[in-house]
């Protein structure tokens, strides 16, 4: 990766797995890093081990719940009079998600609100706080590949379980992302929006990180099984931290791992649905609404 020294960068979620490997890698090359998170605790916690691996990093935390939009707009609120950024990085995200339906503080699927209502209303106001050439990287997934999309029951109020809760959390963050790039290029905004997935990252295959990551000896061996296709989660950040910082990169491309499981970053074909300028257009709209944000690109 190019040195970093006098970007600005907020990475969301970044107090664990992807999220914080991105960060540390960030701040490693010399970037100064807003790291977002849910919990103050885990937040210091990061920044201690970035710190205590680099001591002249520059980093700063940032408490952000992305499941509730108060939490998202005082965040950004804190944001909007210092010096704009070079990147974000929309990590945050429920992985491990509920057994049964449950809503956010503002009404919606909560793993929806979490995995990207959240980060929808967090860039509908960061928008104008960033650097020309700045980039927008969206964490997608490889279940996009294995879920239909149901666009008229985002909120899957008509039958909801955990794995379809998350694929068609990651399939909308990709429809977004796209849309997003769609709508700055109309523009002829000098900012870009993409889509990169990490692959198969496990936290066994990942090195130990006191207060970060600590997997049992049990998980250590039950994801050493997976090695054939699996990788640490450091790996896997090195894929949104291509699409981050590479030259070359362009808006609307979708970035995976070489072998799609893991390997190193390679430029890969998103679903069609993903990139449906119909569907974008409709998740917008509902994603406005649902949010109350009016999400202007643009002057």
């Amino acid at each position: 990766m190019p040195s970093q020294a006098g970007k600005r960068y907020l990475v969301t979620g970044a107090n664990a797995g992807i999220g914080f490997f991105t960060a540390a890698r960030l701040a490693g090359a010399g970037a100064h890093v807003v790291l977002a998170g849910r919990s103050p605790e885990r937040l210091e916690a990061a920044m201690a081990a970035i710190r205590g691996a680099r001591p002249e990093a520059s980093v700063e935390p940032l408490v952000i719940d992305t499941a509730s939009l108060d939490s998202v707009r005082a965040g950004a609120s804190r944001l909007l009079h210092r010096p704009p950024f070079d990147g974000v990085v929309a990590n945050a995200g429920m992985v491990h998600t509920p057994d049964q339906r449950l809503e956010s503080p503002d009404g919606n699927e909560l793993v929806l609100a979490t995995n990207v209502l959240g980060h929808f209303a967090l860039l509908a106001q960061l928008l104008p706080n960033l650097a020309p050439g700045g980039r927008i990287v969206m964490l997608g997934s490889l279940s996009s590949r294995l879920s239909t999309f149901r666009i008229d029951d985002l909120q899957l109020e008509r039958g909801y379980d955990p794995w379809r809760a998350y694929a068609q959390s990651k399939i909308a963050t990709q429809v977004f992302a796209f849309e997003l790039d769609r709508r700055l290029r109309a523009e002829d905004a000098p900012l870009s929006s993409l889509v990169a997935h990490p692959g198969y990252s496990v936290g066994g295959r990942t090195p130990r990180v006191p207060g970060v990551n600590e997997p049992s000896t049990g998980k250590r061996f039950r994801d050493a099984l997976q090695g054939a296709w699996a990788q640490g989660k450091h790996r896997g950040a090195e894929v949104p931290l291509h699409a981050l910082t590479a030259p070359g990169v362009e808006g609307g491309q979708f970035w995976g791992p070489r072998w799609s499981t893991k390997g190193a970053p390679a430029l890969q074909t998103p679903t069609r649905t993903s990139t449906d300028a119909a569907i974008g257009a409709r998740f917008w709209a509902f994603a406005e609404q649902a949010t109350g944000t009016t999400f202007t690109v643009g002057a």
